[in-house]
């Protein structure tokens, strides 16, 4: 029986918020603090109930935003402008670590968020790294759609128009990866110290991908 060849690979899928720069930065407490904000100012959801919504949002939609779009009708634009009104330099600086480390990288790279554009450039643009990626595939570009739903990562790789396959993501949430890799990519977990049963790799920080991603490459050039 002959085996099947190995697809090449061709795309890293970077996430962006918690995983190009440390989670102890804090920029997502305050965005997290933002968005109960947004729930009990704009929304007029009471204070005691608004940490449990977002809460059992995330954890049914993915997103809260997905859970106040389906729940209260919100306006998107609205919540992430809202949301996402921090300024990054407040939390964290340049990063010619990782700058050095994407430039190694022979592989196409993307960000695959669930933040919109505009905030994914302004963490690009602190860290001195927007130069790296060529396409930004925010919320917005996805019709709102959140990772994990699976619609996402079809609506990612329709526009790569490459197999899953091909594609190396990174996150810093296993549940994230967990549909990357049903698909058949390869999964890298950022800020973990343990291996998650159906991910791939686990790494401590987002500068020991490149180890990872060094190896995959040497063995399939080998393979």
């Amino acid at each position: 029986m002959k085996a099947k060849k190995r697809v090449p690979y061709q795309y890293v899928l970077f996430d962006l918020d918690d995983t190009l720069y440390p989670r102890a930065a804090g920029l997502m407490n305050v965005i997290s603090d933002r968005i109960l904000q947004y729930m009990t100012h704009r929304v007029g959801i009471p204070a005691d109930d608004a940490s449990l919504k977002k809460r059992d949002y995330f954890q049914r939609y993915g997103t809260t935003l997905q859970g106040l779009m389906r729940e209260y009708g919100i306006d998107p634009v609205d919540y992430l402008d809202y949301v996402h009104d921090v300024n990054p330099r407040d939390y964290f600086g340049a990063s010619p670590p990782l700058d050095n480390m994407l430039a190694e990288i022979p592989l196409r790279k993307v960000i695959f968020t669930n933040a919109d554009t505009a905030h994914s450039r302004r963490v690009l643009d602190t860290l001195r790294v927007q130069h790296h990626f060529e396409l930004i595939c925010d919320v917005q570009v996805r019709n709102y759609t959140s990772k994990p739903d699976l619609e996402a990562y079809h609506q990612l790789l329709n526009s790569l128009n490459v197999p899953a396959e091909s594609c190396i993501m990174v996150d810093d949430r296993a549940r994230n990866l967990f549909p990357a890799k049903d698909l058949g990519m390869t999964t890298i977990l950022v800020d973990s110290d343990r291996q998650s049963l159906g991910i791939d790799y686990a790494v401590p920080t987002v500068f020991h991908v490149g180890k990872i991603l060094r190896q995959l490459l040497h063995n399939s050039y080998l393979s």
